[in-house]
């Protein structure tokens, strides 16, 4: 039989074995199974280099980046380095702050981390237009429309409340032109008697579009001429141009009382204008809704030309005939012709007649 000693002989020549000392004990330890000792292993650590973390270097937060994205003037979708409007981030400021916080307790090895380390992920609607400023011109300067000089400049003045955008454009001119201008001419002053008599159940506006008409139908308002008008003439009238009957008749009554005044006092405008002691009336009113449909001022004309014979002469009417003369200014005091009427009544009175 053959001894066995050779054979372990034989394998432990092809089995390398080395002693190793771990914890301080030695250890017989195959060759595949060698590992480096810990102590091998710890001064491998300390000699190996440290590894920095890599950074990117860090953008100023108050300055834009070289290559931010702007955009562009006539491409929409396009995006530009050198374009004129940057597009900035809402909430730029707040992250930033927080991120610069966070790196602050995470930083290693006496080196803070930069905001860029940290990868902001926004949605392309935070992307805005930082907008321009308006700019105004006063005074051959140049300032923002924001700036505390703009606030004081006045507001834009408005016509009376009672003049919309679907005012007809008769109506409009009247209030621009003619209500609450200072009238002294008799004509005019008969002729605005018969217009605020006659818009009694309608309104201004159909009677300044017939004013013409009236114009023609009693001669220019000649208070000599109409108070010769016969019953013949004055049916004649309400035929011809749609008028009441009774309205044609009251304004040849009034022709006739106008007459009378004229004998006694002068004139008719000396008549009228002595009541408010040939100075306009100007009131103060900032709402439509305050002016009143009658005074008593117009009640004490009122009554009086109701003693002389007058016809459609009750205290409302000569209310809207006070205004319409301008005895009254009773345009608001937010609108232009407010202070327009009383520069006009300023002036010398001079007689103006209708036209033909």
């Amino acid at each position: 039989m053959c001894s066995s000693k050779p054979r372990l002989n034989q394998s432990t020549n092809n089995i390398a074995t080395t002693i190793s000392k771990i914890n301080g004990r030695p250890v017989l330890q195959p060759k595949s199974n060698q590992v480096p000792s810990l102590e091998r292993h710890n001064s491998l650590k300390k000699n190996s280099p440290p590894k920095s973390p890599t950074r990117e270097p860090a953008v100023p937060l108050n300055q834009p980046s070289s290559n931010a994205a702007v955009k562009r003037g006539n491409d929409p979708g396009g995006l530009n380095t050198s374009a004129e409007k940057v597009l900035t981030l809402r909430g730029t400021a707040k992250v930033a702050a927080s991120m610069v916080k966070k790196s602050k307790k995470s930083s290693t090895a006496g080196v803070p981390l930069s905001v860029d380390t940290f990868a902001l992920k926004y949605s392309p609607s935070l992307l805005v237009e930082a907008p321009e400023p308006s700019l105004l011109s006063i005074k051959g300067k140049i300032v923002p429309a924001n700036s505390p000089a703009t606030s004081t400049f006045p507001r834009e003045e408005k016509r009376c409340s009672f003049i919309t955008p679907n005012s007809d454009p008769v109506y409009i001119a009247y209030h621009d032109e003619e209500w609450g201008v200072p009238v002294h001419d008799d004509k005019l002053l008969f002729e605005l008697l018969a217009l605020t008599g006659a818009q009694v159940g309608s309104d201004w506006t159909s009677v300044l579009k017939k004013r013409e008409a009236f114009r023609e139908a009693f001669s220019g308002f000649d208070a000599e001429i109409v108070a010769k008008f016969s019953e013949k003439k004055i049916t004649s009238i309400s035929a011809e141009y749609g008028l009441d009957i009774s309205q044609v008749r009251g304004v040849v009554d009034n022709s006739n009382r106008i007459l009378e005044v004229k004998r006694e006092v002068g004139s008719f405008d000396k008549y009228l204008w002595g009541y408010v002691n040939h100075k306009p009336i100007s009131t103060q009113y900032k709402s439509c809704q305050k002016i009143p449909v009658k005074t008593s001022k117009s009640e004490t004309i009122s009554k009086d030309m109701v003693k002389r014979g007058f016809r459609f002469v009750g205290p409302t009417v000569i209310h809207s005939f006070m205004q319409a003369g301008g005895l009254s200014n009773d345009h608001l005091i937010t609108c232009p012709r407010h202070l327009q009427c009383i520069a006009s009544a300023s002036q010398p009175p001079r007689a103006v007649a209708p036209p033909s």
